[in-house]
C-alpha cells in the first residue's frame, strides 16, 4: 500500500491536476488542462470496497500524460459507511460527471476508458454492463473501452468470506451486483488482465468474464506478477500492460 502511495506521489509531482467534488465525493483529474480535449482513463481503486483511496491510485498518471491521455481517479465512500449498491452508484456518477463537466477540465467525454484492480475491477465491470446509463443521463456508449485487473465479476462467493462481515451481502444482492451475471449487449473493446501468480479464484473469474464479454475482450495473463503488483505495470511505459492500455485508448 505504501508503494502505491509513493509511486502515485511521484507520478503526479509537477503534473497539472485538480480535485473536484462529484456527487458529494471527490475525484482527481491529472494530466489535462482547460482548452484541451484529452482521452481519459478512469481508474477505480481496490481494497475490497473498504480500503484505499484516490491518493494511492494515480501511479499511471505520468506515463499516460506523456502519451496525451488524462487520468481521473475517483474516491467512493468505503464500506461499511456505504452499501455496495451505493458504491456502484457513486462510480457511475463519476462517469456522468466526466460526461457532463469533463470538457471544462480538458477531458474528452467521448473517449472515456475505465479500469480498476480487484474490487476496482468489479466496479469496472459494473460500468461495462448495460442498463444503468439512462438513470445517470449519459448515452449507452458513454464508456468506450475497459481494462479490469484481477477483478471480482461474480461476487456471490464473497458472502462466504470475512469480507462479508463488512459488506453485508446476501446471495440475491450479490447476484444483482455481479457483472458476470448481468446483460452485456453492447460489447466494446476490453482487455481483462490477471497476474500469473494471482489467486486461482481471481484467475478463474477473469477467464469466465472474458468469455462472458465475448470476442470483443482479450485475456492478458501477465508473467511474474501477483495480485498486488500487476497493476503497477501501468506506471512503466514500456511494460506490456501499459502498451496494451494505450492501444486500447487509441482504438476508441
Amino acid at each position: 500500500m505504501e508503494r502505491y502511495r509513493r509511486l502515485s506521489r511521484e507520478a503526479v509531482a509537477g503534473l497539472p491536476g485538480r480535485s473536484v467534488v462529484y456527487d458529494r465525493e471527490r475525484l482527481d483529474v491529472w494530466g489535462a488542462a482547460p482548452g484541451e480535449a484529452r482521452p481519459v482513463f478512469v481508474f477505480l481503486h481496490g481494497g475490497y470496497w473498504m480500503a484505499l483511496s484516490r491518493h494511492e491510485s494515480a501511479f499511471m498518471a505520468r506515463s499516460l500524460s506523456d502519451q496525451g491521455v488524462a487520468t481521473v481517479v475517483p474516491d467512493y465512500t468505503l464500506a461499511p459507511a456505504a452499501t455496495l449498491e451505493e458504491i456502484v452508484r457513486q462510480v457511475r456518477a463519476s462517469i456522468a460527471w466526466i460526461h457532463r463537466e469533463g470538457r471544462a477540465h480538458g477531458l474528452d467525454p467521448g473517449r472515456i476508458v475505465v479500469g480498476g484492480s480487484s474490487a476496482g475491477g468489479h466496479l469496472t465491470g459494473m460500468l461495462m454492463v448495460d442498463g444503468w446509463q439512462r438513470e445517470f443521463g449519459v448515452p449507452d456508449d458513454a464508456v468506450k473501452a475497459a481494462m479490469p485487473f484481477s477483478g471480482l465479476f461474480d461476487i456471490r462467493p464473497i458472502t462466504r468470506t470475512y469480507v462479508n462481515d463488512t459488506i453485508g451481502l446476501d446471495l440475491a444482492r450479490a447476484a444483482a451486483l455481479s457483472p458476470a451475471l448481468l446483460p452485456a449487449g453492447r460489447r466494446f473493446p476490453a482487455v481483462v488482465v490477471v497476474a500469473e501468480h494471482d489467486g486461482p479464484g481471481f484467475a478463474e473469474q477473469s477467464r469466465r468474464f472474458r468469455a462472458h464479454w465475448g470476442p470483443a475482450a482479450d485475456l492478458m495473463v501477465v508473467p511474474d506478477r501477483d495480485h498486488f503488483d500487476v497493476v503497477l505495470d501501468l506506471a512503466a511505459p514500456g511494460s506490456a500492460v501499459s502498451r496494451a492500455l494505450v492501444r486500447l485508448i487509441r482504438s476508441v
